[in-house]
């Protein structure tokens, strides 16, 4: 007798962390690895933060800004065209501040700026015919949080040094804190595109991280409909609080 058939359940959606929600904007903490939005240059990618949420909250978000592929942290989006173009304004005007926490090759000793302009990044594809643009100003201010020398050996010395660093960046440059932090010898662990590869491969070997190591952790502005100041927050994940806990640091 043949048995009927039964249905089979599909699988379930990740879900996203919602940092801040009311009628007007909403934030979430985006995990390292997702695209914020689908793009023809990553066609065999499935998951995507725009259309997650707006399957989980049921109605459609506009972007205000991005983060890179594989930085995790505050996303922030507004649930109208109208509040998105609000948002994007205080963006352009430099009137939202972003604090972002990274794990550094070597020491860092002080707390400084960086004021040293980019040429901007084109892609091999996306930006084949376009002709390149002088360097654009680009401003990071950074400080040293805490430090650690570990008994591993990694390239020439016996020893392993890490900064976990604060960065808050003035404007907004593709790569921008990726760039700079490896201007200054102190590339960010797990940066592939600008880091120090065998510093990557030591730290995934000896701490078990495959991710890059940025993190927007906080996003403060003015609410655009309400004109009241707000600061959004976005936790650190699994991987960022083993590798803490292995380094002995406490984070913020």
């Amino acid at each position: 007798m043949t048995q009927p058939l039964q249905d089979t359940p599909l699988p379930e959606k990740p879900l996203l962390e919602i940092c801040y929600q009311d009628e007007h904007i909403v934030a979430v903490n985006k995990p390292a690895g997702w695209l914020v939005h689908r793009s023809w240059l990553d066609r065999h990618e499935t998951v995507f933060v725009m259309q997650t949420l707006r399957d989980q909250i049921g109605q459609h978000v506009f972007p205000v800004h991005r983060l890179d592929r594989p930085t995790s942290g505050v996303l922030l989006m507004g649930l109208s065209s109208e509040v998105a173009r609000l948002l994007s304004q205080q963006l352009e005007r430099h009137e939202m501040q972003k604090t972002y926490h990274a794990v550094v090759r070597g020491w860092i000793e002080e707390t400084a700026t960086l004021d040293y302009p980019l040429v901007e990044e084109l892609d091999k594809i996306a930006d084949k015919f376009a002709a390149e643009k002088p360097a654009q100003p680009a401003v990071t201010h950074y400080r040293p949080l805490a430090k650690v020398e570990c008994p591993v050996a990694i390239g020439r010395y016996p020893t392993s040094r890490f900064t976990l660093t604060e960065l808050k960046p003035e404007t907004g440059r593709k790569h921008q804190l990726r760039r700079h932090m490896q201007h200054l010898r102190h590339p960010i662990i797990g940066d592939t595109a600008h880091g120090d590869l065998r510093q990557n491969r030591g730290f995934t070997e000896h701490f078990g991280s495959r991710r890059l190591m940025l993190h927007a952790s906080e996003l403060a502005l003015t609410h655009p409909v309400s004109g009241e100041p707000l600061v959004l927050h976005a936790g650190f994940d699994e991987t960022w609080q083993r590798v803490a806990e292995q380094l002995g640091w406490t984070l913020p």
